[in-house]
């Protein structure tokens, strides 16, 4: 599912226009972006938590060149998904 996809899944659960959706949308998204930026987590219950993870700098290899390089340290996003999402995803009926 791409976020278009999304877009139109919400306009028309909700009976509203794409551009209201688009907006929501968009709103999540960025309220999510933003409260990582702060590096705090965003813990959405029943489906997950967005978390930043820092990456401890290293010595890389440049796989073209065979040359060592040095990787700085950074911050990177994290999804952990919840018991209930695993849960709902691994469910079988026999």
């Amino acid at each position: 599912m791409t976020k278009l996809d999304l877009i139109e899944k919400i306009a028309e659960q909700f009976d509203i226009t794409r551009k209201e959706a688009e907006l929501a949308v968009n709103a999540f998204f960025s309220s999510i972006r933003e409260a990582l930026d702060k590096g705090d987590k965003v813990e959405l219950r029943g489906f997950g938590v967005f978390k930043v993870r820092n990456k401890k700098e290293r010595m890389g290899r440049n796989p073209r060149t065979g040359e060592v390089i040095h990787v700085p340290a950074k911050l990177v996003p994290y999804f952990k998904p919840s018991k209930e999402l695993k849960k709902a995803l691994n469910f079988k009926e026999s």
